[in-house]
């Protein structure tokens, strides 16, 4: 009787831990016009890192150190994506998990281009 009633606790207590609210998906709903605003500032953000990798001073640096200078430099840009989904109340976790997804791919293309630069001068297809 006695391991019954423990898995019947114990069953009860999984099936508590699956209920709970904040681990649970509540579909947002965005307007076209904040979507817009978004994919704005994303491709705002796009531009400021493309302009940032065409300058010569990432050319002599480390493929790493000068990727994260990079990433570093366009951050303010990225955080008027933040402000415009804080404005439409998307909980921060989503937000965190947004910023942090696109940190991360365009860091990623950022290494792989710089890496690109630096093997074509070894190469000596560009100076």
């Amino acid at each position: 009787m006695k391991p019954l009633l423990l898995l019947v606790l114990l069953s009860s207590s999984f099936a508590v831990l699956a209920n709970d609210p904040k681990n649970e998906w509540h579909n947002t709903t965005l307007s076209d016009a904040t979507i817009k605003k978004i994919q704005e500032s994303r491709f705002e953000y796009k531009k400021c890192v493309d302009s940032e990798m065409q300058k010569p001073e990432y050319r002599s640096a480390d493929v790493r150190t000068g990727a994260e200078q990079i990433v570093k430099q366009c951050e303010p840009v990225l955080g008027k994506m933040r402000t415009v989904y804080a404005e439409e109340k998307v909980p921060d976790t989503i937000i965190d998990r947004h910023m942090k997804q696109l940190r991360l791919q365009t860091t990623r293309t950022v290494i792989q281009n710089l890496m690109f630069a630096a093997a074509a001068r070894e190469a000596g297809q560009t100076k």
